[in-house]
C-alpha cells in the first residue's frame, strides 16, 4: 500500500507539526486532557491513539526549533499539566472536608502537584527532542523513556504511581492479563507502542510507514494477545474458591465530616456492630472492616472488642479483620500512632498487626514539619509512624494475608512480601475523602491490577465504596458501589501459582525500557 492511501493522516500530521508558540502549547495541553478520558472511569481508550500520536507530531515540530530540547520539554510539560490537572482534580474534595481551614490550598495543591508531575513527561519529551534517529527509532526511545518516567514518579519523594497508563485496560479483565507477565509498567510500555503507531505517518514520515505502524501495533498488542490466551484457560469465575470461607465486607458509608465528631462516635460504632451482626447471622466466617472504620483504637477499647466477640461467637465467624488506629502503650515515654490492620479471633483477642508503611504526605504526616506552617488533613495532632513495609499476617481460618492500607495498593511490585508470599491481598481504605469523584474509581482500578500482577485474589473494603471481592484474573465476584451502606458477601477465590511478575517484579519493565532507550540512542547515532 502506498502513502497516498493514508493521505489524511499525512495532512493532519503536517498541520499539527506546523503549530508554533501558544497554539502548540494549547494543543499539547488538550491532548493531555484527552488522555485522561482513556483512563478510569471513562475508558474511552481510542482517544489514547489521538493523544499520543498528536503529542509525537508536536514533538517532531519542536525538534526543528533552534533549541529543540527546550521546545520539546515545554510541549511535554503542557501535555502533562493538562493530563494531571484533569486526572487529579478529585484531591480538591479532601481539602473541602474542612473547607474553612484547607480550602484555600486547592489551587496550590492541584496546580502545584500537576506542575511537578508534568516534569516527568517533560523529561520524556526532552529525550525525544534530543534524539537524532528515524521517527520509528524515536518512538521506541519515547516508549522506554515514558515507562522509566512512570516508574520514577512512583518512587521519588515517597512516590505517586496514580493513573499509570496501563489502567486504560482495566475496563475488562481480559484486557489487563498482560500485567501478570510485565506488570503495570511493562504493560504501559507496550501500550505506548500501540497508541503511538499512527505517529509514523505525517510530515517527514519516511519510507514504508504502514509497515512500521503495523509492526509497532503488533508489538503493542502482543501482551494482550498472550493475556487473552491466559484468560481463556482460566476456570469460570467463582469456581475455584477456598472451602469453608464466607467473607463479609462491612461498608458503613460514614461521611468524612462525621467520622471523628465525638457526638457521632456511638452511632458509628453501632452501625458497624449492627452490620457485623447481620453478616454473622447470614453465615459469614470472616468479617472485614475498612481503614479506620470506627473512631477508637480497638486494641485499647476493651468494651468494643467484647461486643465484637459476642457477635462473632453468636455464629460461625472465626475472625474480624479491622482497619484501626494503633497507639503506643499508655506507659510509653511518648505518644505514637500507626494506621493499622489488626486481626481479632472470635474471642476478641488480637492475633496480628500490620502497620501502614507508605504514608500520605500532609494526610498522615507533615514533611519538614519544623519549616512548613501546615497541619495535616486527618484528625489528631500526632503524625503517624511508618511500618516496615509489605508483610504477611495471620488470620484464623484464612490463607496468609498481604495487607495494603489505602493508596499502598497503587504501587506495582510493592504490595506483597517476597519472603512469605500471601494467599490473598487485602486492601482496606477510606476513600470518603474524595467523594463521588473519579478518585475512588481510579483507586479501585489500580487495586484490581495488583491482583492480576500477583496472581492473588483481592479483598477490598472501602468505607464509602468501592468494596469488592476480586479473583486473581481481575474479575469482580461481588461489589458494593460508592455511597452505599451494606455488606459485600462472597467466597474467597483461591490464589494462582506465582506469576512471572510476582517472581521478577518491576525489573522486567525496567530492563525492557532501558533496552529501548539504548536501541533508540544507538540507532540515533548511526542515523
Amino acid at each position: 500500500m502506498t502513502l497516498e492511501r493514508f493521505a489524511l493522516l499525512n495532512v493532519v500530521g503536517s498541520r499539527v507539526a506546523d503549530l508554533r508558540g501558544w497554539r502548540r502549547a494549547v494543543v499539547a495541553m488538550l491532548l493531555g486532557i484527552l488522555l485522561t478520558a482513556a483512563m478510569p472511569p471513562l475508558f474511552v481508550v481510542p482517544v489514547a491513539f489521538v493523544s499520543f500520536t498528536g503529542l509525537l507530531w508536536l514533538l517532531d515540530s519542536a525538534r526543528t526549533e533552534m533549541k529543540p530540547i527546550r521546545a520539546s520539554a515545554l510541549v511535554g510539560w503542557w501535555f502533562g499539566f493538562g493530563h494531571f490537572v484533569t486526572g487529579l482534580y478529585w484531591i480538591a474534595n479532601a481539602l473541602l472536608v474542612d473547607a474553612a481551614q484547607f480550602g484555600w490550598l486547592i489551587p496550590f495543591a492541584i496546580g502545584g502537584l500537576s506542575a511537578y508531575f508534568a516534569l516527568f513527561p517533560a523529561a520524556v519529551a526532552a529525550a525525544y527532542g534530543a534524539s537524532r534517529g528515524s521517527r520509528v527509532t524515536r518512538i521506541l526511545l519515547f516508549a522506554g523513556a515514558w515507562t522509566l518516567a512512570e516508574y520514577l514518579r512512583g518512587v521519588l519523594f515517597s512516590g505517586f504511581s496514580w493513573n499509570l497508563l496501563a489502567t486504560t485496560w482495566t475496563f475488562a479483565a481480559i484486557a489487563m492479563q498482560g500485567a501478570a507477565y510485565l506488570g503495570a509498567y511493562g504493560l504501559g510500555l507496550t501500550s505506548i507502542l500501540l497508541f503511538a503507531a499512527p505517529a509514523v505517518f505525517g510530515k517527514e514520515s519516511g519510507a514504508r510507514p504502514l509497515c512500521a505502524a503495523v509492526t509497532l501495533a503488533l508489538i503493542g498488542l502482543l501482551p494482550m494477545l498472550i493475556g487473552a490466551a491466559r484468560f481463556a484457560l482460566a476456570p469460570s469465575a467463582g469456581v475455584d474458591v477456598e472451602p469453608g470461607v464466607k467473607l463479609a465486607l462491612i461498608q458503613g458509608n460514614i461521611a468524612q465530616q462525621m467520622k471523628w465528631l465525638p457526638e457521632e462516635r456511638a452511632n458509628i460504632l453501632q452501625t458497624y456492630l449492627d452490620l457485623t451482626a447481620r453478616a454473622v447471622k447470614e453465615g459469614a466466617t470472616h468479617v472485614v472492616w475498612p481503614e479506620t472504620a470506627v473512631p477508637v483504637a480497638l486494641e485499647r477499647a476493651g468494651e468494643v472488642r467484647a461486643a465484637i466477640a459476642a457477635i462473632l461467637t453468636s455464629g460461625n465467624a472465626k475472625a474480624l479483620i479491622a482497619g484501626t488506629i494503633r497507639l503506643s502503650p499508655e506507659d510509653a515515654p511518648k505518644l505514637e500512632a500507626w494506621n493499622s490492620v489488626q486481626t481479632f479471633n472470635a474471642s476478641g483477642h488480637m492475633i496480628d498487626t500490620y502497620d501502614k508503611a507508605h504514608l500520605v504526605p500532609f494526610g498522615e504526616y507533615v514533611p519538614l514539619r519544623g519549616f512548613l506552617p501546615i497541619e495535616r488533613l486527618t484528625a489528631g495532632s500526632v503524625d503517624f509512624s511508618a511500618g516496615p513495609g509489605p508483610e504477611t499476617i495471620t488470620v484464623p481460618g484464612l490463607p496468609p494475608v498481604g495487607p495494603m492500607i489505602c493508596y499502598e495498593a497503587i504501587f506495582p511490585g510493592a504490595v506483597a512480601s517476597r519472603d512469605q508470599r500471601p494467599g490473598l491481598l487485602l486492601n482496606v481504605t477510606n476513600d470518603a475523602w474524595f467523594g463521588d469523584s473519579t478518585g475512588p474509581r481510579q483507586h479501585f482500578a489500580a487495586a484490581r491490577m495488583r491482583a492480576v500482577e500477583e496472581g492473588l485474589p483481592l479483598v477490598r473494603n472501602a468505607g464509602t465504596g468501592i468494596s469488592a471481592i476480586v479473583d486473581p484474573y481481575g474479575r469482580v465476584l461481588a461489589r458494593l458501589d460508592l455511597g452505599q451502606r451494606g455488606i459485600v458477601e462472597g467466597p474467597l477465590p483461591s490464589a494462582l501459582p506465582p506469576t512471572l511478575f510476582s517472581r521478577f517484579g518491576n525489573r522486567i519493565a525496567l530492563v525492557l525500557s532501558l533496552a529501548l532507550l539504548v536501541l533508540g540512542l544507538w540507532r540515533g547515532r548511526k542515523a
